[in-house]
This record gives structure tokens, C-alpha cells and sequence, in this order.
């Protein structure tokens, strides 16, 4: 298997079995096709029939949603699977290197790197989070403690941000272990309680456990609905005739069940018959 790292300058590449990682500079003129076509050169020698890819933006059902925004248009919609000739799984690259930091429990990592990567794994289960769009004092977490962050506000006041978001972030997630990645995370002095650093490496290791079942959403069976039980029909009773008592008509009468028919005369219902009765 292929695990691929893109990232706004680089490129990183790693294959199941292999110790040396292999790069290209990325930028703002990478399209898929290019890249695609330098991975296939750059792995030259290793064999593989899976492709995992971590994908500088948002994600779902296996496909980027967004463009990114270090590199060039058309990553959106492109047919990666028919472009590397095998199966693609692709996740945000914040998530990959979660999922290759995770030790168990329930874990929250935050990348502080260009802009604020995050994912929450819990028992297992990866969870993909855009928490660095959600506001924050006058604009977002990630104009805070992101790049823009630490070049406008010096490292000293960055660091202060850094501690004030994860606090916040740690109080409504109630992780039990948060994992600091991204580029920028070396430059934190004191780690907040319950904190590790993380290594960029990890996102080759969570490229890897991508594959393994039951990882994503798109290996979980979908959830059944719950069965009903006399409860939810008696609420939906209630609704009813409330709407027509609302309306000026006549509520319905329940209908009474066999054992309740016999507890409203005086009468008790007669037993199940046993079998051999």
C-alpha cells in the first residue's frame, strides 16, 4: 500500500514495507494529474495496490469538497482511483496523521500548521472536524493560531492563543488524550495538561491504518432505526389528537389493545394458551 501526504510545499510518499520516505515540492501550480504522474515516478521500484491520501482540505465520502489553497485548482471531482489505476481512500490530512498518533480512548488532534487542522478519534472511530472555521474572538481559531496568527501576533502572544484554544477546545470535546502536530507545534515552550506532541511522520502510519475495517464511516454499516415500542405510538396518539382538537374536529379514540379492553370491563384477559394445552 501507497500512503501520500500532500502538503502545501511538499509532497511526502511512503509504501508499506519500505523505511525511507520519498518528496517533491508542491505549490501553487501542483494540479492532481501532476501530481499523480510524479507519484507514480517518485515510487518507482515499490509495488502497491492501495493508495491512501491525505488531502490539504475538507473531505467527505471519500472525495475533497474544496479546493486547496496552496496548490492549483481541479482537485475537486477528479477520479483519483482511475488516475493511480487502484482503490484511493483519501481523508484530510489532519486526519491521517490523527489517525497514526492515536494510543486509544478518545483523542483530539490539532495541527498548527498553515491554518488549524482537527480530527477527534474516539474508540477507534475517526471523526474528521473543521473546527479551525469556527469563530473565535473577531475572526476564526486558525487566524488566531494558525500561520496568519503566528506572523501577526509574534510567538509570545501566539503561545497565549495556542493555550486559550485548547483549553476551550478540551472543555466542550472532554478528550482524553490531544495530540499537537502541524509545523508551528515545535514552538510551544509548556504543553497544556493532557498534551503530547505529535511528529508528521505519523500521518505515513495513519496513512496505513486507513485501510484497516472499520476505521471510516464508509466501512460501518449503517444504523438501524430503533424499533418502535408502545411509547413512541402512544406519543403519536397524543399528536394526532392534539392537531385535531387545533383543527376543531373530533379527536380520535384510541384503540384499545386486547389487554386493555379487559382491564376497562372489569374483566382479565385470558392467558396464552400453552402449547400442548
Amino acid at each position: 500500500m501507497l500512503a501520500i501526504d500532500i502538503g502545501g510545499t511538499h509532497v511526502k510518499i511512503l509504501a508499506t514495507g519500505e523505511t525511507q520516505r520519498r518528496e517533491f515540492p508542491s505549490g501553487p501550480t501542483l494540479t492532481p494529474a501532476q501530481m499523480v504522474r510524479q507519484v507514480k515516478a517518485l515510487a518507482t521500484g515499490w509495488a502497491f495496490d492501495r493508495v491512501a491520501m491525505g488531502y490539504p482540505g475538507p473531505v467527505l465520502a471519500n472525495r475533497p469538497i474544496a479546493e486547496p489553497h496552496n496548490l492549483s485548482p481541479g482537485w475537486v471531482g477528479f477520479d483519483y482511483g482511475k488516475a493511480f489505476g487502484c482503490p484511493v481512500r483519501i481523508v484530510n490530512d489532519a486526519t491521517m496523521q490523527a489517525l497514526g498518533s492515536y494510543r486509544g480512548g478518545k483523542m483530539l488532534f490539532l495541527g498548527f500548521g498553515t491554518g488549524l487542522g482537527t480530527a477527534l478519534i474516539a474508540d477507534g472511530i475517526v471523526e474528521p472536524m473543521e473546527l479551525g472555521h469556527l469563530p473565535y474572538r473577531k475572526a476564526t481559531y486558525e487566524d488566531y493560531v494558525g500561520l496568519r496568527g503566528f506572523e501577526r501576533f509574534g510567538k509570545k502572544k501566539w503561545r497565549e492563543r495556542v493555550g486559550d484554544v485548547i483549553e476551550r477546545l478540551a472543555a466542550a470535546l472532554e478528550p482524553d488524550d490531544i495530540v499537537l502536530g502541524g509545523g508551528n507545534a515545535k514552538h510551544l515552550k509548556k504543553l497544556p495538561p493532557k498534551c503530547r506532541l505529535g511528529d508528521n511522520a505519523n500521518a505515513f502510519t495513519g496513512g496505513f491504518r486507513l485501510w484497516e475495517p472499520g476505521t471510516t464511516a464508509q466501512d460501518r454499516p449503517a444504523a438501524k432505526a430503533p424499533p418502535a415500542n408502545d411509547d413512541d405510538a402512544e406519543a403519536g396518539r397524543q399528536r394526532n389528537s392534539l392537531r385535531a382538537r387545533t383543527n376543531g374536529e373530533k379527536s380520535p379514540r384510541p384503540r384499545r389493545s386486547a389487554s386493555r379492553k379487559g382491564l376497562a370491563t372489569g374483566r382479565r384477559p385470558s392467558p396464552a394458551l400453552k402449547p400442548g394445552a
